[in-house]
């Protein structure tokens, strides 16, 4: 074993816990049984048919950023950015980051056809193309202090003044459309920058806020990656400061719908070994996780990275199996319901000039694909997990018109071969809804 492996080591030290939790949390928690009737016009039992089940989509989201699009100068690699995002995802985080779509008052970044600014493409653009791909687009993020323009800085009057304009006209113009948002970010990092952000009230106003205006859309709260899953100074069970901040919004009667945690993993490469110790620990994750449940709302992962540093092989399979082994922990999880990855390629990353592999999160070597467009073993991973791994398809014959099978919740293609004739349906296993399905051929 290389000394670049040794960062596996917490998952290989529980390998045993790891693997039952995730192969019984998963059986439990992601599939369910459908149970068949194949009946003809006169309702009568459709016998000796052979029914070919295909799993066309997954109602768990996983997706990444849609920060790139139409971004990159190269023509070709934004073609090839489209077709690696809609291979692998169906989620599509937007930006909506407040000092990039209204830079200047009045004068929202709106239309397909606004000015660039870089690595914050337009929502109606980012809408357009999720629409025609099926993809769910999810709103990042409506109140965040590092991002807010200068202009609207000032007094708690006058920011709440100029967040109730902006969550106001947002609303009007994509709630419809985009059924997530996230309504604050990063609590712990922001008083500096925003007069709101050192109030006491900053949760239960923001939640408040979304509510009159989002009233039938998702509402998420999210947070940094270390003050949600590190024991060190934030992680003490129901008395972490993220725990204890959300569970007394929601005794204030606050609308928190869902609740996001980050997991960037931001360390230095010589530091790797000592910061992400407990990242990787799956008793902790599990730990937090179960804690956090409690609180009776379901857990996003908002934004993943996990660092290759290089190119080289080795360093980009332990990146791609550090990713399969969180994929796994988390898609097990009952309470989770959405996995985002952050950056698509390699090199266009924050505070970075493009290709510049020194700088910003482009040091990392943090995308699921090279800075030339080629899949890592990450990318492949993550897409082989959901398409392959965690995908039901199967051929069935029944005698008597009745069958079942336990799937994957999702929708489904049947294609049915009976009485000399072929029919095609689709049904949709859900864990919420009703499971027993008449097909009328």
């Amino acid at each position: 074993m290389s000394p670049r492996q040794d960062v596996l080591k917490p998952f290989e030290e529980k390998r045993e816990f790891m693997n039952d939790r995730v192969s019984t949390g998963i059986e439990a928690n992601r599939k369910g049984f459908a149970f068949l009737s194949l009946v003809n016009g006169q309702g009568e039992a459709v016998k000796d048919a052979v029914v070919k089940i295909t799993q066309k989509s997954h109602d768990f989201k996983y997706g990444a950023n849609l920060f790139m699009l139409d971004e990159i100068q190269d023509t070709e690699k934004n073609e090839q950015y489209k077709r690696f995002f809609t291979d692998a995802f169906n989620l599509a985080t937007l930006p909506f980051y407040w000092n990039t779509l209204e830079p200047e008052m009045g004068k929202p970044r709106y239309a397909k056809d606004s000015p660039k600014i870089y690595r914050r493409p337009a929502p109606d653009l980012c809408l357009e193309f999720c629409e025609a791909n099926g993809i769910e687009a999810k709103a990042h993020c409506l109140n965040y202090a590092a991002l807010m323009p200068e202009w609207a800085k000032g007094t708690v009057t006058w920011e709440k003044q100029c967040l109730e304009k902006r969550f106001r006209e947002l609303a009007e113009r994509y709630s419809m459309c985009i059924p997530m948002w996230e309504v604050i970010n990063e609590t712990y990092w922001g008083g500096y920058l925003s007069t709101l952000y050192t109030q006491d009230d900053l949760v239960e106003w923001s939640f408040a806020l979304a509510e009159k205006f989002f009233p039938a859309n998702k509402l998420i709260i999210n947070e940094a990656h270390s003050r949600v899953w590190s024991n060190e100074w934030f992680f003490h069970h129901n008395r972490s400061p993220y725990y204890m901040q959300i569970e007394r919004a929601l005794l204030k009667s606050s609308r928190i719908d869902s609740i996001g945690m980050q997991f960037h993993m931001f360390y230095r490469r010589e530091n790797e070994l000592q910061q992400t110790a407990v990242y990787y620990d799956p008793e902790q994750l599990y730990d937090v996780m179960d804690t956090y449940a409690r609180l009776g709302k379901p857990l996003q992962i908002t934004e993943v990275t996990i660092p290759a540093y290089s190119n080289a092989a080795e360093d980009e399979e332990i990146q791609a199996q550090i990713l399969r082994n969180l994929y796994s922990i988390w898609f097990s999880h009952p309470a989770m319901e959405a996995i985002i990855y952050w950056n698509l390629p390699d090199g266009y990353g924050y505070n970075a000039a493009p290709g510049d592999m020194t700088a910003g999160e482009n040091y990392y070597h943090g995308g699921l694909v090279r800075f030339d467009f080629t899949p890592k073993p990450a990318y492949l991973a993550i897409r082989d997990l959901f398409e392959k791994e965690w995908r039901t398809n199967l051929t069935l014959h029944t005698n008597s018109g009745a069958l079942s099978f336990k799937g994957f919740y999702g929708e489904y293609e049947l294609e049915i071969t009976a009485c000399g004739q072929r029919f095609i349906r689709t049904i949709h296993l859900s864990k919420e809804r009703k499971r027993h399905f008449t097909v009328m051929l």
